[in-house]
């Protein structure tokens, strides 16, 4: 008997020091996937918040979450006790063993502040930075929709209201025209270096084929495109540059005005549902309505008491909840194509704010 319960207590004990052997591949494993959805959780969060507190006149802040830290610690221990006793004393054994684990993950935290703040958020997007997300597959109607104030002297629709609030008409027709280009492979987004390291990417847009097959829809796609633009039809590549029109009176390039992040967030707020209350109230202004002939918001916020529990994403807000559904695909693309701009906006930008460390025991 004592033979057996000794063999059995080491026994123990091996398989227990032989988990800590385990135990990291293990953890990688699922850890790797946990943090990575719960950043990009985070992450939407931290954009609809944004989007929601400037449409009550709420300041933004970023925080970026610049490392993670995760300590795991395992202890085990096992032992045996055995006593043969004599004359009246019976015989025992006695097997023990212990385990411990603990995970005590640190994440940093850099506040985006300062010039980095001004750069990323504050300052217009780069027509070289938005437009190559085009030639990646995003629609360039959708893209031009989120970022572009103006295309050609072509107004976009501003939310904050005003004389020219509704956007002009063929701005959206543009765009129509443009995603139809897109679909039919014919129209490209080009982005060429000039060899000069000073020198910024230039973009240049491309449409139409050079074949005499040309369908009848592109051949008028590409006609009307080359109308609103004022563009001329001696060739099929247009420079994309930034400014108004006025700034640039050439038949052979296409001025752009981009929104900020700041810009395009607070378009986003500016088209939210929110309740009817916090409107009379004075807390914000009214939704703005749809323009240019859409059919829906950008992307659709609702608001209410409480939010679903498979929401997208939620976040409360005073006293209500606001969300973007799950089942809608269409906000959840459109939702996708910000956070993408965000992560290019704070790509260029190198932080020198303070570092906040916040351990999570």
């Amino acid at each position: 008997m004592i033979k057996a319960v000794s063999v059995t207590a080491a026994l123990c004990a091996a398989c227990l020091s032989s988990a800590c052997v385990h135990i990291g591949p293990a953890r990688l494993k699922a850890d790797q996937v946990d943090y990575a959805r719960a950043l990009g959780d985070a992450k939407k969060r931290e954009i609809l918040a944004a989007v929601v507190g400037l449409r009550y006149g709420d300041a933004p802040a970023f925080l970026t979450v610049s490392s993670i830290i995760a300590a795991y610690t395992f202890d085990a221990g096992g032992g045996a006790t055995a006593n043969v006793g004599s004359g009246s004393q019976p015989n025992y054994a006695l097997a023990t063993g212990s385990v411990s684990y603990s995970n005590h993950p640190t994440f940093t935290f850099t506040p985006t502040t300062g010039e980095a703040f001004a750069s990323a958020y504050i300052r217009p997007l780069a027509p070289a930075l938005v437009l190559p997300l085009a030639e990646g597959g995003v629609p360039i109607d959708l893209l031009l929709r989120i970022t572009a104030q103006s295309v050609g002297g072509l107004q976009n629709g501003n939310a904050l209201g005003g004389e020219n609030s509704a956007g002009a008409p063929g701005f959206f027709e543009l765009l129509r025209a443009l995603r139809r280009l897109q679909l039919a492979g014919e129209l490209n987004v080009e982005s060429r270096n000039t060899g000069d390291k000073n020198e910024p990417m230039r973009v240049f847009l491309v449409m139409g084929a050079t074949t005499s097959g040309d369908s009848p829809q592109i051949t008028a796609d590409v006609a009307r495109v080359r109308k609103l633009l004022h563009l001329s039809s001696n060739t099929r590549s247009y420079e994309i540059v930034y400014g108004p029109s006025s700034a640039w009176r050439k038949a052979d390039k296409i001025p752009m005005v981009t929104r900020s992040v700041l810009g395009i967030l607070t378009d986003l707020g500016a088209q939210a549902q929110v309740p009817a209350e916090r409107i009379s109230d004075g807390s914000t202004k009214p939704t703005v309505g749809l323009i240019g002939g859409e059919t829906r918001p950008t992307i659709v916020i609702h608001s209410g008491k409480t939010a679903p529990e498979n929401a997208y994403v939620m976040i409360p807000y005073g006293a209500s909840s606001y969300w973007v559904d799950r089942n809608d695909f269409d906000s959840k693309y459109a939702f996708t194509v910000v956070q993408n701009l965000m992560a290019l906006a704070e790509a260029d930008t190198s932080s020198k704010a303070p570092v906040v460390t916040i351990p999570a025991n």
